[in-house]
């Protein structure tokens, strides 16, 4: 056994010690992958509770800032206004105003949970008016909502009459009436809005939402039933907002935990970790407590897998040690091999291998260094420069980039290609001298291997271990992509051949095409992010751009999305409505792989939206709109991607055709509205585009617009035309002056009415007035 170990080479008997020693230790190792497979496993049921509590965070601040959204719109709502500003008619009640009122307010209880119970108290008339009825004398409304421990009185004096300012009242009781005089307790929290908006002492109105505590405590129950842990959520003052999994005097022992900026996980002992969120928005903390033995659950099949792995390494660990350890000391045998070649012996005070493949290494490194600087120091540097300033996209203008590139040699064969970067693998982390002087010798490899390969290509070093470089191609675009497999098949071949003579490992990650210079900046980023999913996977192949993992966690649906596409969808553009739409279905299904949960509320969240569009204001009449409303509970969750794509965009189309036609009736009927009133009132002298749109009550820009739209001349050329058609009846039929039917034709002098009249009919009025006469006689 002496004589065969004797036969293997000293390089091949060290790497083989070091795998028998580590062989000794699998149960060792396998404590310590049991040991963080339940760290792993605690930490993953963590950042799955910090993601739930977060995701209930965020629709609540959302619904919020809905809320909010609602009381400035009500700011601005005519008929409201008209209510508390405006002086009381002769009908002291107000019965009609109040009552169109109450019916425009029945719509918002529909688009958002947290509007179905809300009031608006308006002093002007001592009244409030609710989403379903008219409370005259509020006494009436106060018996059937009763807020725990506040008498009508206090009610009155601190809700009604005391200015508010996006005020919200901590977690109480009210009876709210669900039939005839059977009333019932309800925890909610109250937001209070006065209006005006900048009411500081006297509000006008008062606007009051009941939130109950089930809808907002519905979307951490989650945490409750899936760890058996509890949630609790309190505002900036301490006050109780709403509990889950906890009774009331444990909540109120609870509330005064300390918030953080920041997700904060602590121990709470009993077996509990405390998960905190702030919100930046309000100040409320949501905290959730989670026993830690549900935790547990992943990591006892963990525990499992990992005792029958360590065994199975018992087996499998002496045959791969010896491919490793053969593998491992080839190379460097090989390189021994190469330098006794040359008449290089070891000297007597290197003690082994290692230390004489290091010494003449570094001389290597040391000489190759010096000749870089003195190379960098001429026109390399430069066009080095140049390579980094096209990568992260410095030029903004064709000219200065063909300036520059005439100025450091670099040649621009073609406007298409491709960007990637090249990561030399093998080497632990540059903090030593010697492995950033090995970092060197292999960049200069792989950078000599690409310029050997096809001299155009643009290289340069990013970094200690990365290489920038730039392939151009000519042709169409169709030729691009063909050159795309020709290249990367040729790359990878001169990768392996690298690999093959200098042992030097590589990662390589590509971009996709770009079709401008400009758009390198835009490319190399992507080869970026193609490297570093190439390292994550850690796979030796080259990663495209195209094949980089996408996001899977949430679904894409900002609130800045929502109110495009309502917006779009309010005027009636069915192409950026359907662009939105799409653009959202590509984020959500193409870009992401949603789990089935995350479906379901994007599709929630969609069919919301579309709901919120189902308003007298903007589809014709209410039958449609009912069946509209049906339209959209029709669309299920469970159907494919392309199936609801279909549904939506349909809908779409069906809701941009209906504002278009009620687009088109409105603009009908100001336009029969407008030539009445020009009809009628064309003899005012002072007759303008400013009295015309006083009267109809649009803007004169929209009005000057609508009507050339419509008739294909402006406004004032018609008004003119009314009117010299008018002067020409009078002057055919009556005996009147030309200065009198001036007068009568809305002319403030016969002068401007004669050049006028001449301007339409060609001829003077009394030339004209001759000539109807001489036609008559004859």
């Amino acid at each position: 056994m002496k004589r065969l170990w004797s036969k293997f080479s000293p390089v091949f008997r060290r790497f083989m010690i070091s795998y028998l020693i580590i062989l000794m230790i699998p149960q060792i190792a396998g404590y310590a992958s049991y040991k963080a497979s339940i760290e792993v496993a605690r930490t993953s049921s963590i950042e799955n509770s910090l993601k739930s509590l977060n995701l209930g965070k965020e629709i609540i601040e959302r619904n919020l800032l809905q809320v909010e959204a609602f009381t400035r719109q009500l700011a601005i709502n005519q008929d409201l206004y008209r209510l508390i500003a405006d002086p009381k008619p002769l009908d002291s009640n107000n019965v009609y105003g109040v009552g169109r009122m109450q019916r425009s307010l029945s719509m918002y209880s529909s688009t958002n949970d947290y509007l179905s119970h809300f009031f608006i108290y308006i002093p002007n008339y001592n009244v409030i008016i609710t989403p379903t009825t008219v409370f005259y004398r509020p006494e009436h409304y106060y018996a059937a909502n009763q807020l725990e421990g506040m008498t009508f009185e206090e009610w009155r004096e601190h809700i009604l009459k005391k200015p508010h300012l996006n005020e919200i009242m901590p977690l109480r009781n009210y009876k709210r009436e669900i039939r005839n005089n059977v009333l019932v307790d309800a925890p909610a929290i109250t937001f209070l809005q006065s209006l005006p908006l900048n009411s500081f002492n006297k509000p006008q109105a008062t606007i009051g939402v009941m939130i109950d505590e089930d809808q907002m405590a519905g979307l951490t129950q989650n945490i409750v039933e899936q760890y058996g842990g509890w949630t609790l959520v309190t505002d900036s003052e301490g006050n109780i907002i709403f509990s889950r999994g906890i009774d009331g005097a444990e909540a109120e022992r609870l509330k005064d935990m300390p918030a953080d900026k920041h997700d904060k996980v602590t121990p709470m002992g009993n077996g509990r970790l405390l998960i905190s969120i702030k919100s930046d928005l309000n100040g409320w903390n949501y905290a959730a407590g989670i026993p830690e033995s549900a935790l547990m659950v992943t990591a006892d099949r963990v525990k499992q897998v990992t005792f029958t792995f360590t065994l199975a390494t018992l087996g499998l660990g002496l045959l791969i040690g010896l491919l490793l350890a053969y593998r491992n000391s080839a190379p460097i045998h090989r390189l021994l091999s190469v330098f006794r070649e040359q008449d290089i012996a070891l000297p007597g005070k290197i003690r082994n291998e290692y230390d004489f493949l290091a010494s003449n290494i570094t001389s290597l490194i040391t000489n190759n260094h010096l000749l870089e600087t003195a190379l960098n120091e001429q026109l390399p540097l430069l066009r080095d420069g140049f390579i980094k300033r096209l990568l992260t996209g410095e030029f903004y203008t064709t000219g200065e980039l063909e300036a520059i590139s005439s100025q450091t040699g670099v040649s621009l064969r073609s406007s298409r290609g491709f960007v990637g970067i090249v990561k030399v693998d093998g080497y632990g982390r540059p903090d030593s001298g010697e492995i950033i002087q090995e970092l060197s010798i292999a960049r200069l490899i792989v950078r000599q291997a690409l310029i050997d390969w096809d001299s155009d290509v643009l290289v340069t070093d990013w970094g200690t271990d990365q290489i920038a470089f730039v392939h151009s191609v000519p042709g169409e675009h169709e030729q691009t992509e063909e050159a795309l497999g020709t290249f990367e098949a040729e790359l990878q071949s001169l990768i392996a051949s690298v690999y093959r003579d200098y042992r030097v490992s590589t990662r390589i990650g590509m971009s996709s095409p770009y079709h401008v210079w400009n758009d390198i900046g835009r490319s190399f980023n992507e080869a970026r992010q193609a490297l570093e999913y190439a390292i994550h996977i850690g796979t030796d192949n080259m990663v495209r751009f195209e094949d980089a993992v996408k996001e899977t966690e949430m679904y894409y649906y900002p609130i800045e999305s929502e109110q495009r596409l309502l917006n779009t969808l309010k005027a009636g553009e069915f192409e950026e409505s359907s662009r939105i739409l799409d653009q959202l279905f590509s984020r959500n299904f193409e870009e992401r792989e949603l789990s089935y949960d995350m479906t379901q509320q994007f599709i929630m969240e969609l069919k919301g939206t579309f709901l919120k569009v189902a308003e007298p204001k903007i589809l014709l009449d209410e039958s449609l709109i009912e069946q509209f409303k049906s339209r959209v509970a029709a669309v299920l969750t469970t159907d494919s991607v392309t199936v609801l794509q279909d549904k939506f965009n349909q809908l779409t189309q069906d809701i941009c055709l209906d504002v278009q036609r009620k687009k088109s009736d409105m603009h009908a009927d100001i336009m029969n509205e407008i030539i009445h009133y020009i009809q009628t009132r064309y003899d005012d002298a002072s007759l303008t585009l400013y009295r015309i749109a006083e009267q109809i009550g649009k803007p004169e820009k929209y009005i000057s617009q609508l009507f050339k739209e419509h008739t294909g001349e402006n406004l004032s050329e018609y008004v003119e035309l009314v009117r010299i058609n008018k002067a020409a009846e009078l002057l055919r039929e009556s005996k009147q002056t030309v200065d009198e039917i001036a007068v009568q034709a809305g002319y403030n002098s016969a002068h401007s009415f004669r050049r006028a009249f001449k301007r339409v009919r060609g001829v003077s009025p009394s030339a004209f007035r001759q000539i109807e006469d001489n036609g008559g006689r004859s």
